[in-house]
């Protein structure tokens, strides 16, 4: 099938979404939506993307069947529902929303009109993240995990000097939980659903924004921890520990190790520890794998699928984390 999709934003999310786009059979960028004309024309002539609309419901109103949403999360859900109730299947950049009732909302109306509504999780259709649930019973019994994504932001130098941008702006719906924090809560709950309770705390800047923290979550026999930071870099893998050996992360967006050990007299290492790197051959753009997703999607004609309830249980799990933290809006 050949789809033509209109994006609406054009910073770098949009370039590497382009970038994934071109190397993905049957997605064709037909459109942009730019709040400003020059900008509208500067990302559509890097792309070769033929039309530029500065007017929403001209863009939607255009001959495109789908929308990919990577404007502030502020917006995400405003758009994604004019979108949906124009029947423009939608791929919505994480997070979703700012909240789990914005959530709901979006899956509402994409079921009234149905049409596809799907989250940009990108690790969530990596296929890494399948050979790590595929070697999971070699773990044994799970007793902690630990998921780490700590990236100092291009844009924190800008903020020490006393601009702030958009990127660490609150007022849009901005906090390092919902940008960066979001891939290890999700790629939990992708894995074990729900925790039992969460617990919180985070490091505030001088605006108010949430700079980086650690989030609890407490599931029957294992404890899991999300550590996220956009003021700070970690070289610490995501890590996976079972009673018989730990599986290593090397980067929790996208995968490009994957590394088991095995302890010395587990079930599959007798004779002692063992070392082994899970085969797989990770892309430069993981994006790709989102974009594919999307597609089958839609010729399935799969409205109501399983990454639809990932996304709800995230937003459920960082609501509590912003009560607890006093992260608001």
């Amino acid at each position: 099938m050949e789809l033509n999709i209109g994006i609406i934003g054009t910073n770098f999310i949009s370039d590497d979404f382009c970038g994934a786009a071109g190397k993905v059979p049957g997605a064709v960028i037909k459109a942009v939506y730019s709040r400003k004309q020059e900008t509208g024309d500067a990302f559509a002539a890097r792309h070769s993307v033929p039309e530029v609309f500065t007017d929403y419901e001209e863009f939607l109103a255009s001959d495109i069947d789908a929308v990919y949403v990577a404007s502030p999360n502020s917006v995400h859900c405003e758009q994604t529902i004019k979108a949906l109730e124009h029947k423009k299947h939608v791929l919505c950049e994480k997070v979703m929303a700012v909240n789990e009732e914005q959530v709901r909302s979006m899956i509402d109306c994409a079921h009234r009109n149905h049409v596809v509504l799907l989250e940009a999780m990108r690790p969530d259709f990596d296929p890494a993240f399948d050979i790590v649930e595929q070697n999971l019973p070699r773990l044994g019994k799970l007793r902690r995990v630990s998921f780490e994504f700590c990236q100092y932001s291009s844009r924190y130098d800008d903020f020490r000097q006393g601009t702030i941008q958009n990127a660490f702006d609150p007022k849009l719906g901005n906090a390092a939980v919902m940008d960066i924090g979001v891939y290890c809560i999700h790629s939990l709950i992708r894995f074990f659903g729900m925790p039992e309770s969460v617990r919180a705390i985070s490091t505030k800047l001088h605006n108010g924004f949430d700079g980086s923290g650690v989030v609890l979550m407490n599931y029957k026999d294992m404890i899991a921890e999300a550590v996220y930071s956009k003021i700070s870099v970690s070289v610490n893998p995501s890590v996976l520990q079972g009673e018989d050996g730990s599986l290593l992360i090397d980067y929790i967006s996208r995968p490009e190790q994957i590394e088991l050990r095995l302890r010395k007299g587990s079930r599959d290492a007798l004779l002692g520890g063992s070392r082994e790197m899970l085969p797989f051959t990770p892309v430069s753009n993981n994006m790709i794998y989102e974009i594919d997703t999307f597609l089958k999607l839609i010729e399935k004609n799969e409205i109501c699928h399983k990454y639809l309830s990932y996304s709800l249980d995230t937003i459920r799990v960082i609501d509590e984390v912003r009560r607890q933290t006093g992260t608001a809006f």
